[in-house]
């Protein structure tokens, strides 16, 4: 006897995460408004500055049923052995003031940065300072958030980074910085064919 069984209807989520996929594995194209620039750098040397925002050093003392347990540092640790993993190197920076971020994503024009990966934690949703110091970078910029934002309070529904943001990642706890690596790199590699 044999039984055939219909497909389930994917979840939202799911169909978005499986896009993600695709275009970080490389098999779907990206955007094509993506800022071109010339690389400073080969893909082997391609640096990613990863920026998190305020009271992100509190990862695993904070709202765990939002963020889960992990801690900041062993969110970087993973990010570095991705890094490894990839062939790049990756940089990241925390701050819990808002002017030392800003001059973080300057200090960034002036180095081999290729990319940035921000999770600007509540910053997201009213810092125009911090939008407007990203939209001075013409590099691929990846916004990542730990909890689904939409999912959440209405006011974390808004972000004012996005506008000027490559891509944005959700809901998928310490995996949001992953897939954001892995489409920060993504990014460079397509600008630069």
């Amino acid at each position: 006897m044999t039984t055939t069984s219909t497909p389930e209807p994917q979840h939202h989520s799911t169909r978005v995460l499986a896009a993600a996929v695709e275009y970080i594995q490389g098999t779907k194209p990206g955007p094509p408004d993506i800022p071109r620039r010339r690389s400073y750098a080969s893909e082997v040397n391609m640096r990613i500055l990863v920026l998190h925002g305020v009271n992100l050093n509190m990862f695993g003392r904070r709202d765990p049923i939002q963020y889960g347990n992990a801690t900041l540092a062993q969110i970087d640790s993973g990010l570095e052995a991705l890094a490894r993993e990839l062939g790049i190197t990756v940089e990241c920076f925390q701050t819990n003031h808002e002017g030392e971020m800003v001059e973080r994503i300057h200090k960034a024009l002036d180095e081999e940065v290729q990319a940035v990966v921000i999770n600007a934690g509540a910053w997201t949703h009213y810092s125009h300072a911090i939008a407007d110091a990203l939209a001075i970078l013409k590099i691929p910029v990846v916004e990542v958030h730990m909890s689904n934002v939409h999912a959440r309070e209405s006011f974390r529904h808004n972000s004012v980074l996005s506008a000027v943001c490559t891509g944005s990642i959700c809901g998928f706890g310490p995996a949001s910085y992953l897939l954001g690596l892995r489409a920060a790199r993504n990014a460079v590699i397509h600008m630069n064919k």
